[in-house]
């Protein structure tokens, strides 16, 4: 099953190029710091604003950091099924373990075309496929009736779970079945999720903190209710910061800040964060350097 801190890492950017020595740095850092997996090409990857030759590099120089430490899961998404059975055949040479697919955006399909969807994603490789659901973004809700019948798929093995309601994501850790994966990815739902059962969460604020995260998986795993929720308490008034503006822009800002980047950049239409969120961020980077 797929469990624990899974990290929606970043792409660097340096003078409008991907930065891959500071990529490659950051991936050994956050494996010293104690995650279980790897997922590149993500939202927080920015990968809408990469091109074909960078996917492919971004995948090679991520698989061969990693060397099988931790899995690694390709974002491999998109609003058109033909093309996405053709972005998983290009990048089928790569040694990774999975992918995450996002559910088609834009076009809003109904439950059936959801289903007809990730039937063929799924058929279309034998890596494992983990859907991701995020409404907010994507316009349309996979609901947990339609979750539920695609983990009857043999490689469809979990979801990074984003649908923004609390009730929902409830209902599908009591229906789901015991050998598919709820991982939440909503950052600041980490420890309730954890509480009801979730299996772990792949989420952007873990950039910051992480063995902070990394310890509340592990005080959950050790049955440590009490000791997770100590675990918790300093993130807790992080995670909304990160999410102030538009992600990763406060992230790369603090990495940048933090010497793990070696700029804050993020590829148009993403800018930079404002002057005032700046200021509540050094304030964290100060408090981190002096503790």
């Amino acid at each position: 099953m797929i469990t624990g801190l899974w990290l929606p890492i970043v792409t660097p950017f340096k003078d409008g190029a991907v930065d891959f020595k500071s990529y490659e740095r950051l991936i050994e850092h956050y494996l010293a710091s104690g995650i279980d997996g790897v997922f590149p090409l993500g939202t927080t990857g920015e990968s809408p604003a990469l091109d074909a030759v960078e996917i492919d590099e971004l995948v090679e120089r991520t698989v061969a950091t990693v060397a099988g430490r931790v899995p690694v899961f390709v974002g491999v998404g998109g609003n058109a099924t033909a093309k996405v059975e053709k972005e998983l055949k290009r990048l089928e040479r790569h040694a990774f373990e999975g992918i995450v697919s996002v559910c088609p955006y834009y076009n809003r399909p109904s439950q059936d075309g959801l289903l007809a969807h990730f039937r063929a994603v799924a058929a279309a490789t034998d890596r494992d496929v983990l859907i991701y659901n995020i409404p907010y973004r994507t316009a349309v809700n996979l609901a947990n009736d339609s979750l539920i019948e695609l983990a009857e798929v043999k490689n469809i093995v979990g979801v990074k779970d984003s649908s923004g309601s609390i009730a929902q994501s409830l209902e599908l850790l009591a229906r789901k079945p015991n050998d598919f994966s709820v991982l939440t990815g909503e950052d600041a739902l980490y420890f309730t999720m954890m509480a009801n059962g979730a299996e772990g969460g792949i989420l952007a604020a873990s950039h910051v903190m992480t063995e902070r995260f990394v310890e509340v998986g592990r005080r959950f795993a050790a049955n440590d209710i009490v000791g997770a929720r100590a675990a918790w308490a300093p993130l807790a008034p992080l995670v909304p910061l990160l999410f102030a503006e538009a992600n990763p822009m406060p992230i790369k800002y603090l990495l940048w800040r933090q010497g793990l980047i070696a700029s804050p950049e993020c590829r148009l239409p993403l800018t930079r964060i404002s002057d005032g969120l700046a200021r509540r961020l050094d304030a964290i980077v100060g408090e981190r350097l002096a503790a």
